[in-house]
């Protein structure tokens, strides 16, 4: 049951490993004894990181935060092609990973700044004919997918060790990470997924003000009022 005094504002959780947006918008309700909460950019299981819960009259503000950019660290591995891209799925194929020098890894990056497009991965959670793509692929099914507008603005490798390779990415709403990936690999030709993916910053909004997806789980309401952004606060920062 929903108390008189209703919370608002934006909650950034820190998300961690093998959960999903879903589940953190439940745990945040049932600690706030509260429903009226949604997430702005849904996060893969495997993904960490900055997730932001919109929560009472911050939820007529989703649209708005979801439009703006995110940054994410990632890593990649080469040699490697996976159904999902990334290391959640099954292996497709295998391929020899050539030496490649830092210039020619860093090349296959550059070749993947400012705008360009992106075809989205079957397990993704876009819909055909009003169900998601990854209930087609569990089924084993492949559907044709619309290329979607995307934008690098900027990016940075800070290891490469092949076949890994750690870099940050500055992108568009909508960008696949796991996608990028799988690009940059048949842009080498040995074929890539992604181990690892972090969201450090989404819009405003990075992990300085973030409470950890563990913390939230025991927080009480007091506690988790407390780390809301308000929504005088937010008008501010989305006026800049």
């Amino acid at each position: 049951m929903e108390t008189d005094f209703s919370p608002s504002g934006v909650l950034v959780v820190d998300k961690e490993p093998n959960m999903t947006s879903h589940d953190l918008v439940a745990i945040t309700r049932r600690q706030l004894k509260f429903k009226k909460i949604g997430h702005c950019g849904t996060l893969d299981p495997m993904a960490t990181g900055v997730l932001m819960l919109v929560i009472g009259k911050a939820t007529k503000l989703q649209d708005r935060l979801m439009c703006e950019d995110k940054v994410y660290e990632g890593s990649l591995k080469f040699g490697e092609t996976t159904n999902s891209q990334d290391r959640e799925g099954e292996i497709e194929e295998t391929k020899e990973v050539p030496a490649f020098s830092d210039e020619e890894v860093e090349a296959a990056f550059n070749h993947f700044v400012g705008d360009f497009e992106q075809i989205p991965p079957m397990v993704s959670a876009i819909k055909k004919d009003g169900v998601p793509l990854y209930k087609l692929a569990r089924k084993g099914k492949v559907v044709e997918r619309k290329p979607r507008a995307v934008k690098v603005s900027d990016y940075s490798i800070s290891r490469i060790e092949l076949p890994e390779v750690d870099f940050t990415v500055h992108c568009s709403k909508g960008f696949y990470v796991r996608t990028y990936a799988h690009d940059i690999g048949q842009y080498l030709g040995c074929g890539a997924h992604l181990t690892a993916l972090r969201r450090t910053r989404s819009g405003h909004f990075d992990l300085s003000r973030a409470i950890k997806a563990s913390d939230l789980m025991k927080a009480t309401r007091e506690e988790i009022m407390e780390k809301l952004i308000g929504l005088e606060e937010i008008a501010e920062i989305l006026s800049k």
